[in-house]
């Protein structure tokens, strides 16, 4: 079984504007698909080891009974307009799970190839046990991207390549697509 889910989106907007979406907390909730991304305490991100807390309400999943709770967002990999990646921690969870989020931004002539993805291969063996996960979707991965799409180019159709394939055009300065 999988322990990664990976999807991909070409959005016809500059990676720095997306990028400035990933760094906020807020534009977090406003992209979030999930339903449990309620608001965000904490200031842009901008470094590894960067963090702001979320407040979570796991309602909108209604997989287990954690209602109202926070949990801190840390920033595990950054590389301004390319990757940004995060773990989460919380103070009521012992051992942390150690699952990541992330985005990998590609620019191409016209816009950005936009890769989210959801891994959960190096989580603590306690919750691998408890065989959880994944607690999101590839939906709601794909989902997210369509609306970070419309918060960051609303009313531009999604670039399609001009071979006819529903891929994203070839990254600028990649010849071999």
């Amino acid at each position: 079984m999988t322990e990664r889910i990976e999807v991909q989106r070409a959005i016809p907007a500059d990676p720095d504007a997306i990028f400035g979406v990933l760094c906020d907390p807020a534009g977090h909730v406003a992209i979030d698909s999930s339903g449990m991304l309620m608001s965000t305490t904490g200031g842009l991100v901008a470094a590894v080891g960067d963090s702001f807390v979320v407040h979570m309400d796991r309602e909108a999943l209604n997989d287990m009974p954690l209602e109202l709770y926070d949990v801190t967002v840390s920033i595990t990999a950054f590389e301004r307009d390319r990757q940004i990646e995060w773990t989460i921690l919380a103070g009521f969870l012992d051992p942390q799970i150690g699952h990541v989020y992330g985005y990998h931004l590609e620019p191409f002539d016209g816009g950005t190839s936009v890769t989210s993805y959801y891994d959960w291969s190096q989580i603590d063996p306690v919750w691998k046990e408890r065989a959880i996960f994944p607690i999101l979707s590839e939906a709601n991965l794909r989902a997210t991207l369509g609306i970070l799409a419309r918060t960051v180019a609303p009313g531009i159709s999604r670039p399609i390549s001009t071979d006819g394939t529903d891929q994203p055009p070839a990254p600028v300065g990649d010849p071999g697509r």
